[in-house]
């Protein structure tokens, strides 16, 4: 029992330390848009896109491979020097290549210089903490990874508020002063990254004393197996960024340059009204994996599965319907500036798409029971086909700017969706009511759509608000017992 409280304590701490940074993220959403142009933060996005997939090269998949040998390996201090120096002097190798070769990178980005020069630098230091924060985590000090991970948030957002809303009026207050000389005008982009690298410079000087031990060991055979086992990882990290990242990349490139930045500014902010999916995904999966795992050797565990599923779905459901119906509320709070809101027709595709991922997400634990991680590469390779074929169609051939990568994207994790489950009936059979779930799910989806495509019920929220009441009625009649349950119990 006590270590099923360990465990339910630290998932609750490493949920926190995962969602509260993203729900800080959201405060920058206003600040952003209200200070930043159109063109220049589709640049932001698409420089941050491409960074997405540095990371995930430069991680190689050592972070889980690291993880898998520390418990499997006697020796855990040769493993923890092994894979320091691996990712150490990789890092190092990829730091000389792109600062010699920044000016090129720059001209292939389309951007400035000094922009790259901070994403260099910014993925370094990113990658050489990796071992250090999965040190923290084998070593189960769950307060200290958190602390440290929101610490780098709390650096990052206070300098993107500083530097972008205070010191310009510093400056302006007074021409000769002291803050005049560290303000720079039309910098906003800089501002941005250079917030982000203090960020990571403060989180790995932190860490610099993990770097100072004597005796460092490197075991070429353990690395060789390392590198083995984390290749996989590797693949299904570069095409989740595929699915998740490359539609910003892939706008820039086939969009007409003159509009492109800043279509892809309008729908990067747009699209994050479709991030409260995400934390609702993210939360649900930190804290329902552990207790997967927990109940894999139970009779029962199938039906305990298929029940949860269900009961995520119906929530999901809900709060798709209200975030949709009231999505021209929420942009007057998170994204304020009309300049962005051509792209808000792409919310309801965006949240629909982020809710079939959780749903995939869900469905997937039966190949993590049976130990063929491998399938979820190969599911997430197929729905990266998927993303670079319909974004083509869609953009290129029938000229649908973002309105096509969002509807790419829901191609991309509706059809994972689908494989998982169809695959899961023959390896893992587990009873979904898939009845039930398909009703809540088309019933949903479609008084969404309704409320926010048909002008004139949008204007008026009468129709959306009333979808809210009888959807609820309706999941209310049909799950009466578990609800009055649920209610008893508080």
């Amino acid at each position: 029992m006590s270590s099923k409280r360990s465990l339910l304590k630290q998932t609750l701490i490493y949920g926190i330390a995962t969602v509260l940074p993203r729900v800080m993220s959201f405060l920058l959403v206003g600040l952003h848009t209200d200070l930043i142009p159109k063109a220049a933060y589709g640049e932001i996005t698409i420089l941050l896109a491409y960074m997405i997939f540095f990371n995930v090269i430069l991680s190689y998949g050592m972070e889980t491979a690291f993880f898998r040998f520390y418990h499997k390996e006697e020796n855990k201090k040769e493993v923890i020097s092994t894979a320091t120096v691996s990712i150490f002097w990789s890092t190092i190798l990829f730091l000389c290549i792109a600062l010699l070769f920044q000016k090129t990178l720059a001209v292939l980005l389309e951007t400035d210089k000094e922009y790259v020069n901070y994403a260099i630098w910014i993925l370094a230091f990113d990658a050489l903490v990796i071992i250090p924060f999965s040190k923290i985590r084998v070593d189960q000090r769950p307060i200290r990874y958190s602390v440290l991970k929101i610490s780098n948030v709390i650096i990052y957002l206070l300098l993107n508020v500083f530097l972008l809303a205070i010191l310009p009026k510093l400056a302006q207050a007074n021409p000769q002063g002291f803050w005049n000389t560290f303000y720079v005008e039309d910098y906003k982009i800089g501002y941005v990254f250079l917030s982000q690298l203090m960020a990571s410079l403060f989180t790995f000087v932190l860490f610099m004393p993990h770097y100072f031990q004597p005796n460092w060991f490197f075991n070429t055979d353990l690395w060789k197996k390392m590198l083995h086992y984390g290749w996989p990882i590797l693949f299904a990290g570069l095409a989740f960024g595929i699915n998740e990242h490359l539609d910003k990349i892939l706008l820039a490139k086939w969009l007409d340059p003159t509009i492109a930045k800043a279509a892809v500014g309008a729908y990067s902010a747009c699209y994050k009204i479709g991030l409260f999916m995400v934390l609702f995904r993210t939360a649900y999966t930190l804290g329902i994996e552990p207790f997967f795992f927990s109940q894999a050797g139970n009779a029962n565990a199938p039906q305990t599965y298929a029940t949860i599923t269900k009961y995520f779905v119906i929530l999901g459901s809900l709060i798709l319907l209200v975030v949709v119906v009231f999505a021209d509320v929420i942009k007057f709070f998170l994204v304020r500036q009309e300049e962005y809101w051509e792209a808000m027709t792409i919310v309801p595709l965006i949240i629909i798409a982020n809710f079939f991922l959780g749903i995939y997400t869900s469905l997937s634990v039966w190949y993590k029971l049976i130990d063929k991680t491998i399938i979820g590469a190969y599911i997430s390779a197929i729905g990266a086909l998927i993303t670079l074929s319909m974004n083509y169609i869609l953009i290129v051939k029938f000229n649908m700017s973002y309105v096509g990568s969002a509807i790419a994207t829901i191609c991309a994790y509706g059809s994972m969706m689908v494989i998982s489950y169809y695959l899961g009936k023959e390896k893992y059979p587990i009873p979904f009511e898939m009845k039930k779930i398909l009703t809540y799910l088309f019933a949903s989806i479609t008084l969404a759509c309704i409320s926010f495509y048909v002008q004139e019920l949008r204007e008026t929220f009468v129709f959306g608000i009333l979808a809210i009441i009888g959807f609820s009625y309706y999941i209310y009649k049909n799950e009466k017992e578990v609800i009055l349950k649920i209610l008893k119990r508080k």
